[in-house]
């Protein structure tokens, strides 16, 4: 049985941070749904100009609805981080501990969601000094699996490992 992943985003991600992952959850039978501000928006990546039409508005849905979260970086995580409903939904997920997958700059809404304290986490080398500020134990690794529930990556570049053990832990 495939799992539901709630994906925040919104303009300004990463482009390949989005589409490779959601191309490998959708191969191992999983279904991904973007929320942003609203259902209907189109939202814009920053390298490639990938456009996402956004499934669900973050008033619409509820945590307890999805299986897993997913936080493409960019500059997407640090604009969704300034609103308190994207900081309150994914610490559910924290919280609940259910499977977390984060990319690049990512981690900064679970730094923001104040969910870091004592987890074994990487993310993109500008962040290093906030995830340690958080509590985080950062390490400087292509992947980083804490717990079996949160997945952690550095760059583009550690997209086979993030995307492998992603789907891993969604069993």
């Amino acid at each position: 049985m495939g799992k539901k992943i709630a994906t925040v985003i919104t303009d300004m991600f990463e482009d390949v941070e989005y589409t490779s992952p959601k191309k490998a959850f959708e191969e191992a039978g999983h279904e991904v749904v973007t929320i942003e501000k609203e259902q209907g928006n189109t939202v814009t990546g920053k390298s490639d100009g990938t456009k996402v039409t956004i499934d669900k508005g973050i008033d619409d849905v509820n945590p307890e609805d999805f299986d897993a979260l997913f936080i493409p970086g960019g500059f997407s995580p640090d604009i969704l981080r300034a609103n308190d409903r994207f900081v309150t939904f994914v610490k559910h997920f924290m919280d609940e501990k259910k499977p977390v997958f984060a990319i690049c700059h990512g981690p900064q809404l679970l730094i923001t969601a104040k969910t870091l304290e004592g987890r074994g986490v990487t993310g993109f080398k500008s962040i290093q000094v906030d995830l340690e500020n958080a509590g985080a134990k950062f390490q400087d690794k292509e992947v980083v699996v804490c717990q079996n529930q949160l997945v952690t990556s550095r760059t583009p570049d550690d997209l086979p490992a993030f995307n492998r053990e992603s789907v891993k832990v969604l069993g």
